[in-house]
């Protein structure tokens, strides 16, 4: 399981996608969702280590690298 001291590696995730750990969140709500059906939930975030888009994911499923 990833974690804030991670941060800043690389990491992979349960998919087998590996990228850099930019943060870790343990009650992260989604802006996208609608305000009355967000909910906390802790979240991953990684990036490709060349740069691109960013994908959240739960912290229980990335590893370091």
């Amino acid at each position: 399981m990833a974690t804030e001291a991670d941060v800043g590696s690389l990491a992979e995730d349960g998919s087998g996608r590996v990228g850099i750990l930019c943060d870790v969140i343990q009650d992260y709500e989604d802006p996208a969702e609608l305000p009355g059906e967000r909910r906390k939930r802790p979240t991953a975030f990684l990036r490709p280590e060349g740069g691109g888009r960013e994908w959240l994911v739960p912290p229980d499923t990335v590893r370091p690298v």
